[in-house]
């Protein structure tokens, strides 16, 4: 059991890594196109609309990524609770009777513990928001700076423009693409309506997520 033990806590760290490693992705895109868009007066502002693009596709990646690394997290606590704890207390009582059939069942049968628009919501909620948050930042100072400060709202309104597609479709696809965000964060909530379950704690405990 102890070499089992070790065994799914060295997976769980490896898709773990693999988490920080797709927001480092995602970090490294936003700073690199809010650089070179600030670099020069003539670089379009576009660039940082269509930046959202690109962290979407790290957001999805991720969502994915993290519904694995729940698999294995999910059978570290199982263990940890109704194994470990109760020896190192000395109360050989585990606090669930039937954990051991559940990770039985969960070896032979593997099973997501959480949905994918529940993953999407969640690392959107603790990482990907900021990152969307900094470029609409960044997008709005860029259109008030460059070419010259705007001396008005609306003058930064139409310099929204993209070429030849008008101002009103680029900030009507704007409000549409952060209201599908305010979506997924609505969506992405945990199965009672509270904030979904955090890496360290919770999710073993929700049965729902362990049957097959």
């Amino acid at each position: 059991m102890v070499h089992f033990y070790r065994a799914e806590v060295a997976r769980s760290t490896s898709w773990r890594e693999r988490l920080d490693a797709t927001t480092n992705w995602a970090v490294l895109t936003s700073a690199g196109m809010l650089s070179f868009t600030f670099a020069s007066t003539g670089h379009s502002h576009v660039l940082l609309l269509l930046s959202n693009l690109i962290i979407v596709a790290f957001l999805l990646i991720e969502a994915r990524r993290y519904r694995y690394f729940e698999v294995y997290r999910a059978r570290v606590r199982m263990l940890e609770e109704n194994f470990l704890l109760p020896i190192i207390t000395r109360q050989l009582d585990s606090p669930m009777t039937s954990w051991n059939e559940q990770v039985a069942r969960d070896l032979d049968r593997p099973k997501y513990k959480t949905a994918f628009y529940r993953a999407v919501g969640f690392r959107l909620r603790r990482n990907y928001a900021f990152i969307f948050i900094i470029l609409l930042g960044g997008w709005l100072v860029k259109l008030a700076m460059h070419p010259t400060y705007a001396k008005s709202l609306v003058e930064i309104y139409y310099r929204t423009a993209v070429g030849s597609i008008p101002p009103s479709i680029v900030v009507g696809g704007g409000l549409l693409f952060y209201g599908c965000m305010l979506t997924a964060l609505w969506f992405g909530r945990g199965i009672h309506g509270d904030s979904p379950t955090d890496e360290m704690t919770g999710i073993e405990n929700e049965l729902e997520s362990w049957k097959l």
